[in-house]
C-alpha cells in the first residue's frame, strides 16, 4: 500500500538528488573555467589567438602582465575564473 509518507519521502528523493546533480554540474564549470583562464592567459601572452570551448573570455594587459577573466555557464548561475600570465617579449 502506497501512503502519503512514501510519496513525500520520494519527491524528497528526488529533489536532494537533482541537487547533488545540480552542485556537480557548477563544480566542473568552475574547473572548465579555471582551464579555460589558463589558456587564454597563456595564448595572449605569447600572442596566440584563443577561442574557448565554451563561455566567453575577456582580456586586460597591464605592466606586463594578460589577464584573462574567463565566464562559464552553469546550472546554478555562472562561474567566473581568472588568470594572470606574464607578456613573454620577443
Amino acid at each position: 500500500m502506497t501512503t502519503i509518507e512514501t510519496a513525500l519521502s520520494l519527491g524528497v528523493l528526488v529533489s536532494v538528488a537533482a541537487a547533488i546533480v545540480a552542485g556537480i554540474a557548477t563544480m566542473a564549470a568552475y574547473v572548465s573555467a579555471v582551464d579555460i583562464a589558463g589558456a587564454a592567459a597563456r595564448a595572449a601572452a605569447i600572442g596566440v589567438a584563443y577561442e574557448p570551448s565554451r563561455g566567453s573570455v575577456s582580456l586586460a594587459e597591464s605592466g606586463g602582465l594578460v589577464t584573462a577573466t574567463a565566464a562559464v555557464p552553469a546550472a546554478i548561475g555562472t562561474m567566473r575564473a581568472a588568470a594572470v600570465f606574464p607578456v613573454e617579449f620577443q
